[in-house]
């Protein structure tokens, strides 16, 4: 696909690198054109040939390249065009980052639940916070997805829970465990959402010095927000989903914030 063009009104990014993590799951690297910032929990909107979509950013903001975590819609109009690029393709790229699902710096401590693509930007706020130095913080990271091989960033965050473990604490889980998919696997299983209570009552989060983030499948998020919020926590809530009679998904606007990199697994 090399010499796809993005629209000239709208500034650009090169495709740098791509990495396969699934069938259906690929990480892209971007570098931008101009310098762009934001804030770690952030999404940028790209495009190609006039589409575009929001997605949440991997990279934390003294990386070089924009990283995204893309999951391939059947069909989907811009994700079947991302599939195809390669290094030296281009994207469009919105000028600024957009989003308030970032990180409440009142809390001491943050529990971080995510299915699959849900984990860009927590993955974001991580290496900001150890690249900022976060001492006296503590995050405990919750990963679901129905296969391993969907938890693309499973080794980072356990090395990071590994060199840091009075700071992150990262529990990863597969819903299927079953599956010859998920031969070997030797970690939690079922619904991340299920492992929520044991997770509060182990490292003794309250809702008074703790900031809960769902981020992902909108059924995950719901049960999640809801359980916890009967409790007494105040949770930010990010939803990737699809809507109904579209073939890609697209931003909604409930919650306090919706939108766009699909996931559609619990």
């Amino acid at each position: 696909m090399t010499g796809t063009k993005a629209p000239r009104q709208l500034p650009r990014a090169e495709v740098v690198a791509r990495r396969d993590v699934a069938r259906d799951l690929f990480i892209l690297w971007l570098r931008p054109e101009v310098p762009y910032a934001f804030t770690p929990g952030q999404y940028c909107t790209i495009g190609v040939d006039g589409t575009e979509r929001p997605y949440s950013i991997v990279s934390a903001p003294h990386e070089p390249a924009l990283e995204l975590f893309v999951e391939l819609v059947p069909h989907g109009e811009l994700t079947s065009k991302l599939d195809r690029l390669r290094p030296g393709d281009v994207v469009s790229l919105r000028p600024r980052a957009k989003g308030v699902f970032t990180l409440d710096a009142r809390a001491a401590s943050h529990l971080m639940i995510a299915t699959v693509t849900g984990i860009a930007p927590f993955v974001s706020i991580l290496r900001d916070a150890l690249h900022r130095g976060a001492p006296t913080r503590r995050f405990v990271v919750l990963h679901g997805g129905s296969y391993q091989d969907e938890l693309a960033y499973h080794e980072e965050v356990e090395r990071l829970a590994a060199r840091h473990p009075g700071t992150i604490v990262y529990v990863p889980t597969v819903s299927r465990p079953a599956d010859p998919r998920n031969c070997p696997w030797r970690g939690a299983t079922g619904r991340v959402n299920t492992l929520v209570d044991a997770a509060v009552d182990r490292f003794a989060l309250t809702p008074t010095d703790t900031a809960v983030y769902a981020c992902g499948h909108p059924g995950m998020v719901t049960d999640v927000a809801r359980h916890l919020g009967a409790k007494g926590f105040a949770v930010r809530e990010e939803r990737y989903w699809t809507e109904k009679d579209a073939d890609e998904p697209r931003p909604s606007r409930t919650g306090t914030e919706a939108r766009g990199a699909p996931d559609r697994r619990l």
